[in-house]
């Protein structure tokens, strides 16, 4: 039986104006050492967010929210974040950020299966 494996998470979230510090969540992002796992999705309800601000250039949060999925995969398609080890993908990230797109601090936890705790994650965070 496989044991448990230290894992962590950001939420990524929609700060349509960050001067007031609203927000919606929209993602995941998990990285799992012991299994090598990075991975992010979202999902967009544009309806939803029309209801915090609806001067918001959607289409161009649907190519970033893309582009850190991509990331999150790593490879060539991703650029040069893309390439870097998958720690340091996920540390790029969960980092602190000041844009219409922000992560969460990273929180903690324990788990058999990464990708099953992403759909968790993401079913209670964002769904």
């Amino acid at each position: 039986m496989q044991g448990n494996n230290l894992f962590e998470y950001a939420i990524i979230r929609i700060v349509p104006r960050v001067e007031r510090e609203e927000f919606m969540n929209v993602g995941v992002i998990l990285y799992c050492a012991g299994q090598k796992f990075l991975q992010a999705i979202y999902e967009l309800d544009e309806e939803k967010l029309g209801a915090f601000s609806n001067d918001l250039d959607i289409e161009e949060i649907k190519e970033y929210l893309q582009s850190l999925c991509a990331i999150a995969k790593g490879g060539d398609d991703a650029g040069p974040i893309g390439k870097l080890p998958i720690a340091d993908r996920f540390r790029w990230l969960s980092a602190t950020r000041s844009t219409v797109v922000q992560t969460s601090k990273t929180h903690p936890g324990l788990c058999k299966d990464a990708g099953e705790m992403l759909k968790q994650l993401f079913e209670e965070m964002v769904l």
